[in-house]
Parts: structure tokens; C-alpha cells; sequence
């Protein structure tokens, strides 16, 4: 993904946590939206799996530790975060 991407996507807004969120803050975020729009629990809902990748994607980023930096680095100079 490049800087570029993530300086469009807000993704503690996707997750709907606090950017002081702590790791098991967003674990517990994502696992409640991810039940909520997984495709199992949707069939033929394109706009649930949409959604369900996009916070998939903000999961990966903010779960690790260097990404999270990296993104909220790239945040803070495009004046996003």
C-alpha cells in the first residue's frame, strides 16, 4: 500500500477507536465489525463486503506496530491525523 492511500483512508475512524487506541482496543474493534459485516453473514451484500475488507486493510495497518507508525507519520504530514 503506499503513503499516498494512506493519507485518504482514515482508518481509526473505520474502526471507530480513538488514535490512542491500544493494541487490544482495535483487536476488539475489529473482531466486533468483522462479525458484523463478514460475508457469511452477509451473502450478496457488496457493500457489507466492502466494508468488511476495508476495515480487514485497517486492521493490518494499525495492528502492527511499524505500519501504525509509519501511517500515522504519513497522517500527521498531510495534516490528516
Amino acid at each position: 500500500m503506499s503513503g499516498q492511500d494512506w493519507m485518504e483512508k482514515d482508518f481509526y475512524a473505520k474502526l471507530g477507536v480513538d488514535k490512542s487506541a491500544d493494541a487490544s482496543e482495535i483487536k476488539k474493534a475489529y473482531r466486533k465489525l468483522a462479525k458484523k459485516y463478514h460475508p457469511d453473514r452477509n451473502p450478496g451484500d457488496a457493500a457489507a463486503e466492502a466494508t468488511f475488507k476495508e476495515i480487514g486493510e485497517a486492521y493490518a495497518v494499525l495492528s502492527d506496530e511499524g505500519q501504525r507508525k509509519q501511517y500515522d507519520a504519513i497522517r500527521a504530514m498531510a495534516g490528516g491525523g
